[in-house]
Formats: C-alpha cells, structure tokens, sequence
C-alpha cells in the first residue's frame, strides 16, 4: 500500500512558481503581523500557531513517502480493555503493511496505537494539558512528538497526511475529532479517505451514533442520506484493515481542474465507463466521463459533491474485488 502515499488533491502544476508565490504572501502576512502588533495576546496567539505547525512538519517531514493512518479514540481505555487490545493489534498489523501510524500520543487508545505499531512506525501529536495527556512511553518523544498548545493545531497536524482515520470509542475529543473530518470530506477540504468506526462484537456505541446520525440529522434535512456513507462501522480488526485496504484497491488519487477532475487508478476498464457514466449522470456532464489513459478517468465536477464522488471511487475500487 505504499503507492497510496501519493493520493493528493489537485498539486500545483508549477511547482516552482507557486512556491515563490507562497514565499512572497507568508513573508507579507508577517510584516503585517509585526506592523499591527499592538495586541499581545494575538500576536502570541499568531506566533504559537505558526511554531507548531512548522514543528509538526519538521516530525512529519521525514515520513512523507509513508502512507499514514491516524488512529483515534479514549485517553480514558485501560490496558486491559478489549478495545486497547484491539488498537494495538490494529496497528500493528497496519505497520507491518508499511503504514506510519498518527496518534495523539496519550494514554488509552493512543497508547495501544504506538504500543502495536512500535516506535519507529509512530508520529505522535500530544496536546498539552494539565491532566490526563502526557505523552506515552512507546512514542520517540526525540523525533517522532510533536506537542501542541492548541486543538486546531493538533487536528491540522493529526489530518494533513492521513491517507485513512480509525475511530475507536471515546469522549468530547474523539467526537470532535470525528465530526471534524467528517466535515472536511464532506466539503472537500480533505483528499478522499476511509473513515472507520471500531467497536467490539458486543459494543453499541458507533451504533447508537449512526443512530443519533441518521435519525436526528439525516431525517432532519441537515445532511444528505449518502453522506452516512462516508463512514464505515466495523466490530474486528480484519474488517477495519480491509475497508482501509478496499478503499485504495483501484483507487489512487483525485486531482481536480477547475469544472473537471481526474481520478487515477490502478486499473482502468475502458468497456466499464459507459455504464459508469449511466450511474453517475452528475460526472458526466456533455459526455464528460471518460477514459484518458490506462489508469486515469476525466470527470465533470463541480466541486461539490463530495458525497457521490465517494460514491463513485467506491464504484471503481469494486471494479478489482
């Protein structure tokens, strides 16, 4: 799974040029920093969120040909927990398939993760708090931590890579976090990637939260019914490792143009796209939908339906069951 470590969304076309670009508005936005630097406390609120997203790229730097999955869940699960025990197994088996597992660094499921995947198989983001959120031993605290005042900045860091999200049960930080990422696939914000929800054979609590989800936002006209879709439930390990692996079993990467957009894959079945098109008339705009190469399909997209567009990779990674 190592090639799934290029998926990205939209790179820029002239690298060079859009990096001298960025260079010139960061230098910009700090005179501007500086000059109305008349309020402390946003200047070190400025300052703070700068450092600790250069820092975390600093740790995450070395890592970028490494395909990541962040791994969520309670500070609060004991080790002799089912759920630790299948976090560490999770990720163990995850690392040995060469992903670099991302976790909170805490204790609880956060431990299980870098515990599974071992020190050199973890990056970890810790928050710090004046409770229960010191980072664990099985992180590389030298170069593999990165510790940060603020949530936003945590979550950037914890999400900026990922090519896929595990969620175990947890408090008000784990359903922050879900509903955040939940958010950016839904606008766009965020690549394509799984989002699986682990509990044991016997626990209720993912379902009593598609519940909630369903019944109370879907049937409410907030959120769209396929929208559901974008998470998967799950009650073992080989289940959460295939719906990861599933994702990216055809699919590679999306990178979208303006009204249109390009989906690579591993394999392209140009005999299958007519039918594709058939179910996906929205991707197909003026007979949009179609085979540019062996392993790249050309869409209509508009850039925001984000739900069918997961829809449709779904479609395409069952083209290789």
């Amino acid at each position: 799974m190592s090639d799934t470590a290029n998926a990205s969304v939209s790179p820029p076309d002239e690298p060079e040029r859009e990096h001298d670009e960025q260079v010139a508005q960061l230098r910009a936005y700090v005179d501007r920093v500086v000059a109305s630097a008349t309020d402390p406390e946003q200047l070190g609120l400025t300052i703070t969120t700068l450092r600790e997203l250069l820092d975390a790229g600093d740790v995450f730097s070395p890592w970028r040909d490494r395909a990541k999955v962040t791994i969520f869940g309670s500070a609060r699960v004991l080790a002799d927990d089912p759920l630790y025990a299948m976090a560490q197994e999770l990720a163990g088996a995850m690392a040995t398939r060469g992903w670099i597992i991302v976790s909170g660094a805490g204790p609880g499921i956060m431990e299980a993760a870098a515990r599974g995947a071992g020190a050199q198989n973890t990056l970890g983001v810790n928050i710090r708090l004046p409770f229960e959120q010191s980072a664990n031993p099985f992180v590389d605290a030298e170069s593999r931590l990165v510790e940060m005042k603020y949530f936003f900045t945590r979550k950037v860091a914890l999400t900026k890579e990922s090519l896929a999200f595990v969620f175990f049960p947890g408090g008000l930080g784990t359903m922050d976090e879900a509903f955040e990422i939940l958010t950016l696939l839904h606008t766009g914000k965020s690549r394509p990637a799984p989002v699986v929800l682990v509990d044991t054979p016997a626990g209720d609590y993912w379902r009593r939260w598609y519940t909630f989800l369903e019944s109370a936002v879907v049937a409410r006209g907030y959120v769209e019914a396929e929208a559901s879709g974008l998470v998967e439930l799950v009650s073992s390990v080989p289940d959460a490792i295939r719906a990861i692996e599933r994702f990216y079993a055809n699919f590679r990467a999306v990178t979208i143009h303006g009204s249109y957009a390009e989906i690579t894959l591993r394999l392209l079945d140009r005999e299958r796209v007519p039918a594709l098109a058939a179910q996906f008339p929205m991707f197909d705009r003026d007979g949009a939908m179609r085979a540019r190469d062996s392993t790249t399909l050309r869409i209509s997209f508009d850039g925001r339906d984000y739900v069918s567009l997961r829809r449709l990779i779904d479609a395409l990674n069952g083209w290789v069951d």
